[in-house]
């Protein structure tokens, strides 16, 4: 379920992807929301592009270290490539 700021209080979140289009967040957090996942939202710059790199605004998701495994299934199981760092 989609948690807010507080529910990470404490706690180190790890990043697990990095959502680029509307589309892809809103799938992101249908896929976490049925598989029982706790995760953030929130939104961040990044940057993009190879020859002309620019700034960017995206959707960056969060889960605690003890879910991280469980979401990078979810996300795999569903096309999407995680987040590694």
């Amino acid at each position: 379920m989609k948690q807010e700021a507080a529910f990470f209080e404490g706690r180190e979140p790890v990043l697990i992807y990095i959502a680029k289009k509307l589309s892809d967040a809103l799938r992101l957090e249908s896929v976490l929301a049925a598989t029982g996942i706790d995760f953030g939202v929130e939104a961040d710059e990044y940057r993009g592009g190879i020859i002309f790199r620019t700034v960017r605004t995206g959707a960056f998701f969060y889960v605690l270290p003890e879910t991280v495994a469980a979401a990078h299934q979810a996300l795999e199981r569903n096309g999407l490539k995680p987040h590694m760092e």
